[in-house]
């Protein structure tokens, strides 16, 4: 991200920062899928990846069954997640991050 990037980002970002792998691709597709209409904020620093967007995001199991071609269990997931801006909700079918300022 450039610096004038960085500026001019919000201060309601979240999402996760991921371990760089398989999941990580597939989470960042599924993402994608699960959010069209956000402007999603993809860092790929190879050995992890940060994934942001306004208000946040959310992930959801059955995508990233689609997308790996296999049953997922989102624990999967939180193995992957070293860490998230924001606030986290998870259940066994999705996982959420969102901010919300009291401005």
């Amino acid at each position: 991200m450039s610096a004038s990037k960085a500026a001019v980002r919000s201060k309601n970002m979240a999402g996760p920062l991921l371990r760089g792998g398989e999941i990580a691709l597939a989470a960042c597709e599924a993402i994608q899928e699960d959010n069209p209409d956000k402007e999603i904020v993809i860092e790929d620093h190879r050995t992890y990846m940060r994934v942001e967007a306004d208000g946040g995001l959310i992930i959801r199991r059955k995508t990233m069954e689609e997308i790996l071609g296999r049953p997922f269990r989102m624990q999967e997931l939180e193995v992957n997640l070293t860490g998230f801006s924001g606030q986290i909700e998870t259940d066994e079918d999705f996982m959420r991050w969102y901010l919300k300022l009291d401005l």
